[in-house]
């Protein structure tokens, strides 16, 4: 491809709405335009390079024996009713009607399609286990679209869903995902690593992130260095003591506390109740009722560990009037002392506490002397808490870090959820029916794209790997005369490498050599050769690696250094 032929609208300045550097590289290196929030256009080297993650996810989901296949991006509003989707995820549904009046779903994903369609096809265990995965359009209501293509309200992700007779054939295919994404992101030339990760509102009960390491993410990732545990926060737990036990002692006794309304306030004289040995009541409306959660008064609650202990992700804080028809107080003064008909749901830390103190549900007072399992009535414990940096690792025991990674994976052990909703069942050997054994996988395509430059960058531009960047090399001329020995070898080194099946692009403009440079280092081509007259008055011409030094070589071994660069994937020849 020659640079006046194709479209390359590179920026000096970002717009002011691109808010991380990946996102301002994409618009600067032009390879993408804005529609509008959430919404983008590809030009010609952004599809080029996204072209070529779908073809490194191709070759390696087809490698572990997926089928491809392409569903619709238009779903009927029944599927997700009967899987009961269409409510728990609402929030994310773009929703159209046609001119029937009829509603349908714009797809963010496609578990609903396949096992209507594994419901219809497969009816013996002799037609299983099926890997079956698809590349397209997904759309998402995003309500506060940014970070470019990070979070979109439309764009492109590869899902695969599996079908198995039995939990271990599951667990197989799993597995053979887990293995195949460790080869795809390999394969993009990013640091990444998997994760134990919340399954949200897809389901299931086992499932791993795959993240790109990035202070810009949107993940915090817990991990131990010394024994390699990871998990995103939402997942994450720790080897951190329960609260310890004290001696059972008087009754529960109410104080008065005018003004105290948060746990720091409590801390103060002349109260001077550590953090640890307050217990902090919380107030969530599920399924249109009020639910109690209790955690201690130093910890934060995490809310994606809440939604899988209540069954739902659809809850939100109550107000502080329906705190108040609940408990008959306002926030500040909220316990669980003594309450009935209303779920309480207890962090694992306060299994055993005693000596503790709370609100008394009556503004102004408060109540020590409490203990958990004397004075309050538990619906259920579980952990509920947020784990945070220097914990120690429930491994190992050494201390627990965090950093920011961006997701661009998802695999999901499913079972039998959607199955049996949808009717995605087989005839066993023994002539029983039983549900298929489900397992979902998801790699965000373009936030992948995205997150391979805001890793791999420098000062000037985008760094590309070679196996994603739009073209490997670019053939800078100084001179483009078409009489001129600069363009007449560059046409002729272009020929050549473009024969060997490499990726070249020519930089036929009429401009100043700073500014083609400058757009080479910008767009992020992996190897820049330089050709001018100079140069070439000694025979020779600049090899340039976009993260190494420039290379005086001479002009009939130009193509075979490249050629040897690019095999060896830049490594030094």
């Amino acid at each position: 491809m020659k640079w006046t032929q194709t479209l390359i609208p590179t920026l000096r300045e970002a717009p002011a709405d691109a808010e991380i550097l990946s996102h301002k590289l994409l618009l600067r290196a032009g390879l993408i335009r804005k529609v509008a929030g959430g919404v983008y256009t590809f030009l010609p080297l952004g599809l080029r390079a996204l072209r070529k993650v779908e073809q490194i996810i191709r070759e390696e989901m087809d490698r572990a024996g997926a089928i491809e296949v392409l569903m619709p991006a238009l779903q009927p509003k029944e599927l997700w009713e009967q899987s009961g989707r269409a409510e728990t995820a609402r929030d994310v549904l773009f929703k159209v009607k046609d001119s029937s009046n009829r509603e349908w779903f714009l797809s963010p994903t496609a578990e609903e399609v396949i096992t209507t369609t594994a419901a219809n096809e497969i009816n013996s265990y002799r037609q299983l286990p099926k890997n079956f995965y698809q590349i397209s359009v997904k759309f998402r209501d995003e309500i506060r679209p940014r970070f470019g293509l990070m979070r979109a309200k439309e764009f492109i992700m590869k899902d695969a869903y599996s079908f198995d007779t039995a939990d271990d054939g599951a667990m197989a295919s799993y597995k053979k995902m887990y293995d195949a994404y460790k080869r795809i992101f390999d394969r993009c030339g990013v640091q990444n690593f998997p994760v134990e990760a919340d399954t949200g509102v897809i389901g299931g009960n086992y499932s791993h992130e795959f993240m790109v390491p990035a202070d810009t993410g949107e993940n915090d990732v817990v991990f131990c260095e010394a024994c390699g545990y990871a998990a995103n926060v939402e997942k994450a737990t720790s080897g951190i003591p329960k609260t310890a036990t004290r001696e059972i002692g008087a009754a529960v006794e109410k104080f008065a506390t005018p003004g105290v309304v948060t746990i720091e306030a409590l801390t103060k004289a002349p109260y001077s109740v550590p953090a640890n040995r307050q217990i902090k009541t919380l107030i969530y409306i599920a399924d249109s009722k009020p639910v109690i959660i209790l955690i201690r008064g130093d910890d934060q609650l995490n809310e994606a560990k809440l939604a899988g202990v209540i069954g739902t992700p659809i809850f939100r804080a109550a107000t502080a009037e329906e705190i108040f028809a609940a408990l008959g107080a306002h926030p500040g003064s909220l316990g669980a002392v003594g309450v009935k008909n209303i779920s309480i749901f207890t962090d694992e830390r306060l299994r055993g506490a005693n000596d503790m103190t709370t609100g008394a549900n009556e503004d102004g007072f408060h109540f020590k002397n409490v203990s958990i399992e004397r004075d309050i009535v538990v619906s259920k414990w579980a952990d509920l808490r947020t784990v945070t940096a220097g914990e120690p690792c429930a491994k190992c025991g050494k201390a627990l870090k965090i950093r920011r990674a961006i997701e661009v994976g998802h695999v999901f052990k499913l079972g039998t959820k959607y199955s049996e909703k949808l009717n995605a069942t087989f005839l066993d050997a023994d002539g029983s029916r039983k549900p298929c054994v489900m397992g979902c996988y998801g790699i965000g395509v373009t936030r992948t794209l995205q997150a391979i430059i805001e890793q791999c960058n420098d000062k000037d531009g985008i760094v590309w790997p070679l196996s994603t960047a739009p073209y490997q090399v670019c053939i800078t001329p100084l001179s483009v005369a078409p009489d001129n020995a600069c363009m007449k070898l560059a046409e002729k080194i272009y020929a050549e490498l473009a024969a060997r099946g490499i990726e070249v692009i020519l930089d036929d403009r009429d401009e100043r050599p700073g500014v083609k440079f400058k757009d080479a280092d910008l767009v992020g081509f992996p190897i820049r050769i330089s050709i001018g007259e100079k140069s070439l008055a000694k025979g020779e011409v600049e090899i340039k690696p976009r993260s190494g030094a420039v290379v005086l070589t001479k002009s009939e071994e130009a193509v075979e250094k490249v050629a040897a660069l690019v095999g060896n994937g830049l490594q030094k020849v």
